[in-house]
């Protein structure tokens, strides 16, 4: 396999740090969180997020991450120890009102923690989006006429998994397995083995804050979250032809959308060269909690196969234009987080991360 370590820095490659739990001050008195460990199985983010999508509107709605965050406290953050039943219970205490999240907060200490900590990796996954009409997806609420584009108005999961819908990929959890290309380190990303040229799709809605060349990621794509929380890394995208053509730092993507190929470029000071063995995508998902963390030995990375499975019953559908060999989605969608972005004083500015550096 090639991949190794592949963050979004030089200097992350160097740190060789991984992830754990942890928060307090800095010198600088400032508190926020240090590392974390996210191991919720895809079974709980299935279970919680069907919840969440089933009680929205009513007066009792469950948010999927308040309920990962109270099994998370409970288990000590192991979800080895997860049961279906165990959700159940505090879904059912929550809609009847014998406990409230604010209740849950006082009574259980390290609740905060993982409230922040899970919100980190999954706030952005689920929420109301409005997707072309012709998707007859459940949870539809209302249709509007927009020119000759109807749209449905919809709420549940409007994450995607990283590779575009009908392509084969294998994959394994390898997050923290040695690498060794230029020196000794830890892999903190997950592989994903599949064909040259399958579509790269956008996890989440964000903005492109990172493009070109890295000789650990060969050629890589980096993509900011809104909220400034998450940073999503996609890698060994394809020789000659990594990228859609139409992006550029500072472009805003949805999620579901085309951004990238399939490859193995990577492993070299030299651009554009295939030095990696095996053709798949490292895809990498780092938090932020405060600025010092974007870069160097204090990134956080988390382990991402569980989500990456969560995420598979959401696959982008696309199609081939033959004309420019581009991929681009069947289905457009409308995210209000980027419409609202668009609309702020930090979306009218070009992103203030430098990708020379990034």
């Amino acid at each position: 396999m090639g991949s190794g370590g592949d963050s979004g820095t030089d200097s992350a490659e160097d740190s060789g740090t991984g992830s754990g739990v942890n928060s307090g001050a800095d010198s600088t008195g400032k508190d926020y969180i240090k590392w974390v460990d996210f191991h919720v199985t895809s079974e709980a983010m299935r279970q919680a997020c069907a919840y969440d999508v089933d009680t929205y509107g009513q007066e009792g709605h469950l948010n999927w991450v308040d309920l990962l965050a109270y099994l998370g406290a409970r288990y000590g953050g192991d979800f080895k120890q997860y049961k279906a039943k165990d959700m159940d219970k505090i879904a059912e205490r929550l809609q009847k009102g014998e406990t409230t999240v604010e209740k849950l907060s006082a009574e259980i200490k390290s609740f905060d923690y993982y409230r922040e900590a899970y919100g980190a990796v999954l706030d952005g996954l689920v929420g109301e989006y409005q997707i072309e009409a012709e998707d007859q997806g459940q949870g539809a609420q209302s249709q509007e006429s927009q020119g000759e584009v109807s749209w449905t108005k919809k709420y549940g999961l409007k994450g995607y998994s990283p590779i575009a819908k009908s392509f084969p990929y294998n994959d394994y959890d390898d997050f923290g397995v040695a690498r060794s290309y230029g020196y000794r380190r830890e892999h903190l990303g997950h592989d994903m083995m599949g064909q040259t040229g399958t579509p790269i799709v956008a996890v989440e809605s964000g903005y492109v804050s990172a493009m070109g060349w890295n000789q650990y990621g060969g050629w890589r794509l980096g993509i900011s979250s809104f909220d400034g929380r998450r940073y999503y890394y996609y890698a060994h995208l394809r020789q000659n032809f990594p990228y859609c053509k139409s992006l550029e730092v500072g472009s805003i993507v949805q999620a579901g959308d085309v951004i990238g190929y399939m490859g193995r470029t990577g492993y070299s000071a030299k651009e554009n060269v295939n030095n990696i063995d095996t053709t798949h995508l490292h895809f990498g998902l780092q938090l932020i909690f405060d600025e010092s963390q974007r870069e160097g030995n204090h990134e956080i990375w988390v382990d991402v196969y569980e989500l990456v499975k969560f995420l598979y019953k959401n696959q982008s559908e696309v199609v081939r234009d033959d004309a420019t060999k581009e991929w681009s989605r069947v289905y457009q969608i409308k995210d209000p987080e980027a419409s609202a972005y668009l609309e702020s004083d930090q979306g009218k500015q070009t992103a203030d991360i430098d990708p020379a550096n990034k």
